[in-house]
């Protein structure tokens, strides 16, 4: 294992046999997915670069997928899960990110120089942030080879998030509450004192994400080949079994 989740705020797992027969069913049903005009239609963007893919994937309730138990050493490691919500199915393509007409240069400009760093379950709502969905931790699962666009994380991050939404939460329970001016301060100060690195990771290898590590996608280096069907990931968010352990 790479990476320190307390320390750093990911770890990346060697490979699994168990997660790799898991990564070669959900390759297979991605293939399918990415293909199927109507799911296209709804998750292509940033110029047909990105199929966000929420839910794409046949998931079951235990995760598992075309018969392919979700398992492997990981699980020790995190919290456990009672049901799976569906996977997403993340792609990006050669050439991402492309600048969508309704992307502002602002906008498209983060997501070049910052690669669009975030923490998850912070939705935008009327310019403001409010927090939605409360993850108990991040699952990423690579289903195809590739060093093309790679997951960003700022290491350490986590911290910074967390002790600026507690500041702001306190004692109540975090969903629906405006946390807009801690997040942003908090990730101005991430983005002025950490330098992010990518996270590579084979299929066969899971990467497990605090919940409020700051992560992105970093843009298409075009020296660096990307498959046809472009760098698929699945990706899990199970909920927090109590809202108190979200902060």
């Amino acid at each position: 294992m790479t990476g320190n989740m307390g320390r750093d705020g990911f770890a990346v797992f060697a490979e699994d046999p168990d997660v790799a027969r898991w990564a070669q069913a959900a390759y297979r049903a991605g293939l399918t997915a990415t293909r199927n005009p109507d799911l296209q239609a709804k998750w292509l963007r940033h110029g047909g670069t990105w199929f966000v893919g929420v839910d794409a994937l046949p998931t079951s309730g235990d995760g598992s997928i075309d018969g392919a138990p979700l398992a492997g050493a990981w699980r020790g490691a995190v919290p456990q899960v009672t049901r799976w919500h569906r996977a997403q199915l993340s792609v990006t393509y050669a050439g991402y990110p492309q600048q969508d007409a309704t992307d502002t240069d602002a906008a498209h400009g983060f997501r070049m120089r910052r690669f669009s760093g975030h923490v998850d379950g912070l939705h935008a709502e009327n310019g403001r942030r409010i927090v939605r969905e409360l993850h108990a931790f991040i699952l990423g699962v690579p289903l195809n080879e590739t060093a093309a666009c790679p997951l960003m994380v700022w290491p350490g991050s986590h911290h910074l998030i967390g002790t600026a939404l507690r500041g702001v939460i306190g004692d109540r329970d975090p969903r629906g509450v405006d946390v807009t001016d801690a997040y942003v301060a908090a990730r101005r100060a991430v983005f002025d004192t950490i330098t992010p690195v990518p996270v590579i990771a084979s299929p066969g290898q899971v990467m497990v994400l605090h919940r409020h590590l700051v992560h992105g996608i970093a843009p298409h280096d075009p020296k660096i080949a990307m498959p046809d069907e472009g760098r698929m990931v699945a990706y899990f968010r199970p909920e927090c079994s109590n809202s108190s352990d979200w902060v």
